[in-house]
């Protein structure tokens, strides 16, 4: 497919000003939480924040990057992409290639640096998912010719995931493309029976795996075991509540000396909310509804399906994401593993986040908005 539409000479300007505004604060508090923790383990206080910084910058000379390619050459590769991912995440599986942290082989180790495929998977689906729905709106009713194909892609991405087993990351995959799908505008009777069969599946993964379990027990009642299953969450707020409407000022976090585990990844925006107080946690917050808002304004915007659908799915895996780790951070869900986009450390995640925002930045300078 050509694309005939007339390209701006800029891409959103508010979308770009909140991506860039999260990497500041992000590569801020990557330092002030990973500080004490660094100096003790590497003997340098600035061991994360350096390498975050680093990472910040390879992604955003990315990001500037894909901007700049025409949004509808990904879905001329889209499945070499995929096929791509695919055998990444079969890679990270063989013994002596993935790399296990945390109790899970996610990560394949690329000289001094990793990567995580799973992360690389979220976005190749995105781009396949689009073209397939794309192309064959018109059979997205029929749950065999539409609605059956997409989701038989989705689990079986899902189901290599979780021979890691990564249950956070999955999760967000498959809610991502739940999403697609019903924009796409597949019937809602088609997502009942799978919310039913979605709901026992869920279950099941749970039950097999008992620290998923006592990862429930945790989030129920932290404090039946304070200094186990429940002493993260537990931390968690010990750190949010003495925050109050200031907080206690940036650099002054006590939850961060040895109290909360590696406070500068998924229970990053606790230290945010104990160092700047609610107003900082609210200006965070702002930002990423500025980005949601004005990527759905893109997306919706944009002069065709693939455009609008390939805005939507980035911009929606993003937000589950932030919407998901903050939950968690604050207690309302049980702990899932998920970080922060933009804020928590990690490489691979942060440079493959913002080369989806390129794309999402491309689509805009075609959008009639």
């Amino acid at each position: 497919m050509k694309s005939k539409q007339r390209t701006k000479n800029a891409p959103d300007m508010l979308l770009t000003i909140s991506i860039i505004g999260l990497l500041i604060v992000g590569v801020v508090m990557v330092y002030s939480a990973s500080a004490i923790w660094a100096d003790y383990k590497f003997g340098d206080s600035f061991y994360f924040a350096k390498r975050q910084l680093l990472f910040a910058t390879v992604g955003i000379v990315a990001m500037f990057f894909i901007m700049n390619i025409p949004y509808l050459t990904w879905q001329r590769y889209a499945k070499p992409i995929l096929f791509i991912c695919f055998l990444l995440l079969i890679a990270v599986l063989i013994p002596g290639i993935g790399m296990v942290r945390g109790g899970a082989r996610s990560w394949i180790g690329v000289g001094a640096f990793s990567i995580q495929p799973a992360e690389f998977m979220k976005l190749g689906l995105i781009i396949f998912l689009s073209t397939y729905l794309a192309s064959n709106q018109k059979y997205i009713t029929s749950f065999k010719k539409g609605f059956f194909p997409s989701l038989l892609l989705v689990f079986v991405a899902f189901g290599l995931i979780m021979l890691q087993p990564d249950l956070g990351t999955g999760m967000v995959l498959v809610l991502t493309c739940l999403v697609m799908i019903f924009v796409a505008g597949a019937k809602i009777s088609h997502f009942v029976g799978l919310g039913i069969l979605g709901v026992i599946g869920f279950l099941g993964l749970i039950i097999s795996a008992p620290y998923r379990i006592n990862r429930i027990t945790a989030f129920l009642n932290p404090w039946e075991d304070p200094l186990g299953n429940g002493f993260q969450i537990i931390q968690s707020l010990y750190a949010i509540g003495p925050g109050g409407l200031m907080g206690m000022g940036l650099g002054q976090s006590l939850q961060k000396f040895f109290y909360l585990p590696e406070p500068h990844n998924d229970f990053i925006f606790a230290i945010l909310a104990e160092e700047l107080g609610f107003i900082g946690g609210t200006f965070v917050l702002l930002l990423f509804l500025l980005m949601l808002w004005r990527g759905i304004r893109v997306s919706l915007a944009a002069p065709d399906t693939f455009g609008s659908l390939l805005g939507l799915g980035i911009i929606g895996m993003i937000s589950l994401q932030v919407m998901i780790n903050i939950s968690v951070v604050i207690g309302l869900i049980p702990v899932t593993g998920i970080t922060l986009p933009f804020l928590s450390y990690g490489g691979s995640s942060l440079t493959l986040i913002l080369c989806s925002i390129g794309i999402v930045l491309n689509i805009s300078k075609y959008a009639k908005l």
